[in-house]
């Protein structure tokens, strides 16, 4: 069932994230610019995802200190390299490497 914004959950998302990483499965964490909030992101494995899933999240602002950022999570990543595309596109727009056993880090560029 929708909200009244069309949303399943308007506040999906937008606390704490459970990670479940350890072996060769790490998690990746976006800081994200806050004009994208709401936008969805994919993520691309490897050289060439085509025909393949491509797992999405939203920008939501998400708890850091007294105030918020705007963030995408991807909490259970196989280690490898992937690609971060707008939703719908090809239009890579960052490019990490995700190690298992740990959280990787990056800034979506401007």
């Amino acid at each position: 069932m929708t909200g009244d914004h069309g949303q399943e959950n308007p506040h999906a998302g937008q606390g704490s994230v459970l990670l479940d990483i350890g072996g060769d499965v790490g998690a990746l964490v976006v800081t994200m610019p806050s004009s994208m909030l709401g936008e969805e992101v994919e993520v691309v494995a490897g050289r060439d995802a085509a025909g393949h899933h491509r797992p999405h999240v939203a920008v939501v602002p998400r708890p850091l200190g007294d105030g918020t950022v705007p963030s995408l999570v991807f909490p259970e990543l196989v280690e490898g390299r992937y690609a971060l595309v707008p939703k719908g596109t090809d239009d890579v727009r960052l490019r990490v490497d995700v190690r298992g056993g740990e959280v990787t880090s990056a800034a979506w560029p401007v």
